[in-house]
């Protein structure tokens, strides 16, 4: 099963969040921010008002409480519009 979105949505899979500090402390599942760096699985064909500027393969960062989050076939995605995308990491 797939999800393919409609209009200006992009699907997001979680990029993994680093476990260590800069410093070299290592974090404890629970102290560590979900991550909003992702990587774009999926996109929409885009609208007059919000054009596709992203494709698949980018990873990007977004809003922290942008999208709906999603599991399918036991993994976690999140569906928001490419407005809420906020920049491209390359």
């Amino acid at each position: 099963m797939t999800i393919k979105p409609l209009s200006d949505r992009v699907v997001l899979q979680a990029v993994a969040a680093e476990e260590t500090t800069r410093s070299g402390i290592i974090l404890a599942g629970n102290a560590q921010e979900k991550s909003q760096m992702a990587e774009v699985v999926a996109v929409g064909p885009g609208t007059d008002d919000n054009p596709m500027t992203v494709k698949i393969g980018d990873r990007v960062i977004f809003k922290q409480y942008a999208g709906t989050n999603v599991s399918l076939d036991k993994e976690e995605y999140t569906v928001l519009s490419v407005a809420d995308i906020l920049a491209t990491v390359e």
